[in-house]
Protein backbone atom coordinates (compact mmCIF):
# COMPACT_ATOMS: atom_id res chain seq x y z
CA UNK A 1 0.00 0.00 0.00
CA UNK A 2 2.84 2.43 0.58
CA UNK A 3 4.81 4.01 -2.17
CA UNK A 4 8.50 3.38 -2.64
CA UNK A 5 10.41 6.28 -1.04
CA UNK A 6 13.40 5.53 -3.27
CA UNK A 7 11.31 6.03 -6.42
CA UNK A 8 12.28 8.91 -8.69
CA UNK A 9 10.45 12.20 -8.23
CA UNK A 10 7.15 12.19 -10.08
CA UNK A 11 6.37 14.61 -12.85
CA UNK A 12 4.38 17.75 -12.02
CA UNK A 13 0.63 17.85 -12.67
CA UNK A 14 -0.63 20.00 -15.52
CA UNK A 15 -4.35 19.46 -14.92
CA UNK A 16 -6.70 18.15 -12.25
CA UNK A 17 -10.28 17.54 -13.35
CA UNK A 18 -13.04 16.31 -11.06
CA UNK A 19 -15.67 14.28 -12.91
CA UNK A 20 -18.51 14.13 -10.38
CA UNK A 21 -20.91 12.02 -12.41
CA UNK A 22 -18.37 9.29 -13.23
CA UNK A 23 -16.70 9.72 -9.82
CA UNK A 24 -13.21 10.13 -11.23
CA UNK A 25 -10.32 12.48 -10.58
CA UNK A 26 -8.38 12.93 -13.79
CA UNK A 27 -4.75 13.93 -13.29
CA UNK A 28 -2.48 14.89 -16.18
CA UNK A 29 1.28 15.24 -15.73
CA UNK A 30 3.95 17.16 -17.61
CA UNK A 31 5.52 13.92 -18.85
CA UNK A 32 2.39 13.28 -20.92
CA UNK A 33 0.93 10.66 -18.58
CA UNK A 34 -2.68 10.93 -17.47
CA UNK A 35 -4.68 8.88 -14.99
CA UNK A 36 -8.36 8.61 -14.11
CA UNK A 37 -8.52 7.75 -10.42
CA UNK A 38 -11.86 6.59 -9.01
CA UNK A 39 -12.99 8.45 -5.89
CA UNK A 40 -13.37 5.07 -4.19
CA UNK A 41 -9.71 4.21 -4.82
CA UNK A 42 -8.60 7.62 -3.56
CA UNK A 43 -10.63 7.20 -0.37
CA UNK A 44 -9.57 3.59 0.25
CA UNK A 45 -5.89 4.52 -0.20
CA UNK A 46 -5.99 7.81 1.67
CA UNK A 47 -2.51 8.64 2.96
CA UNK A 48 -4.03 9.74 6.29
CA UNK A 49 -3.13 8.20 9.64
CA UNK A 50 -6.83 7.38 10.06
CA UNK A 51 -6.53 4.92 7.15
CA UNK A 52 -2.85 3.94 7.23
CA UNK A 53 -2.37 3.96 10.99
CA UNK A 54 0.91 4.98 12.55
CA UNK A 55 2.91 1.93 11.51
CA UNK A 56 2.87 -1.42 9.76
CA UNK A 57 -0.11 -3.57 10.70
CA UNK A 58 -2.22 -0.62 11.83
CA UNK A 59 -3.98 -0.07 8.49
CA UNK A 60 -7.77 0.18 8.69
CA UNK A 61 -9.67 -1.63 5.93
CA UNK A 62 -12.12 0.83 4.39
CA UNK A 63 -15.57 -0.52 3.52
CA UNK A 64 -18.70 1.00 2.06
CA UNK A 65 -16.84 3.37 -0.25
CA UNK A 66 -18.34 2.34 -3.61
CA UNK A 67 -20.56 5.45 -3.82
CA UNK A 68 -18.20 7.93 -2.13
CA UNK A 69 -18.19 11.43 -3.55
CA UNK A 70 -15.47 14.05 -3.71
CA UNK A 71 -17.08 17.20 -2.29
CA UNK A 72 -14.06 19.53 -2.41
CA UNK A 73 -10.44 19.52 -3.51
CA UNK A 74 -8.15 22.03 -1.82
CA UNK A 75 -4.58 22.87 -2.85
CA UNK A 76 -1.84 22.31 -0.30
CA UNK A 77 1.06 24.57 -1.20
CA UNK A 78 2.59 23.68 -4.55
CA UNK A 79 3.01 20.00 -3.80
CA UNK A 80 -0.35 18.39 -3.00
CA UNK A 81 -4.14 18.47 -2.76
CA UNK A 82 -6.46 17.66 0.12
CA UNK A 83 -9.72 16.01 -0.95
CA UNK A 84 -12.88 16.21 1.10
CA UNK A 85 -15.11 13.15 0.79
CA UNK A 86 -18.84 12.77 1.33
CA UNK A 87 -18.30 10.60 4.43
CA UNK A 88 -16.54 13.52 6.16
CA UNK A 89 -13.00 12.20 5.62
CA UNK A 90 -10.64 15.06 4.77
CA UNK A 91 -7.34 14.38 6.53
CA UNK A 92 -5.39 12.84 3.65
CA UNK A 93 -2.86 15.00 1.83
CA UNK A 94 -2.16 13.60 -1.62
CA UNK A 95 1.20 14.75 -2.95
CA UNK A 96 1.81 14.89 -6.68
CA UNK A 97 4.17 11.96 -6.25
CA UNK A 98 1.49 9.91 -4.45
CA UNK A 99 -1.16 10.68 -7.07
CA UNK A 100 1.27 9.64 -9.81
CA UNK A 101 2.13 6.46 -7.90
CA UNK A 102 -1.58 5.64 -7.48
CA UNK A 103 -2.10 6.15 -11.21
CA UNK A 104 0.80 3.92 -12.20
CA UNK A 105 -0.18 1.22 -9.68
CA UNK A 106 -3.95 1.56 -9.88
CA UNK A 107 -4.74 -1.94 -11.18
CA UNK A 108 -2.51 -3.68 -8.63
CA UNK A 109 -3.82 -1.55 -5.74
CA UNK A 110 -7.42 -2.23 -6.77
CA UNK A 111 -6.81 -5.99 -6.79
CA UNK A 112 -5.05 -5.72 -3.42
CA UNK A 113 -8.05 -3.89 -1.97
CA UNK A 114 -10.53 -6.47 -3.27
CA UNK A 115 -8.29 -9.24 -1.92
CA UNK A 116 -8.23 -7.63 1.53
CA UNK A 117 -12.04 -7.41 1.50
CA UNK A 118 -12.14 -11.12 0.64
CA UNK A 119 -9.61 -12.01 3.33
CA UNK A 120 -11.71 -10.14 5.90
CA UNK A 121 -14.70 -12.31 4.92
CA UNK A 122 -16.59 -9.36 3.45
CA UNK A 123 -16.55 -10.43 -0.19
CA UNK A 124 -14.91 -8.60 -3.06
CA UNK A 125 -18.06 -6.73 -4.07
CA UNK A 126 -20.24 -6.76 -0.94
CA UNK A 127 -17.46 -5.19 1.15
CA UNK A 128 -17.52 -2.17 -1.12
CA UNK A 129 -21.08 -1.47 0.10
CA UNK A 130 -20.92 -2.47 3.78
CA UNK A 131 -20.75 0.51 6.14
CA UNK A 132 -17.59 1.09 8.13
CA UNK A 133 -17.78 -0.43 11.62
CA UNK A 134 -18.53 2.09 14.37
CA UNK A 135 -15.55 4.13 15.44
CA UNK A 136 -14.49 4.42 19.02
CA UNK A 137 -11.81 6.57 20.57
CA UNK A 138 -10.43 9.55 18.74
CA UNK A 139 -9.36 10.23 15.19
CA UNK A 140 -5.76 10.93 14.32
Amino acid sequence: MSQNPAAPVAPNPTALTVHKQSRLLEVAFDDGSSYSLPFELLRVYSPSAEVRGHGAGQEVLQTGMRDILLTALEPVGNYAVQPHFSDGHNTGIYTWSYLHWLGVNQAQQWEDYLGRLDAAGLGREAGRDLPMPGKSGHAC
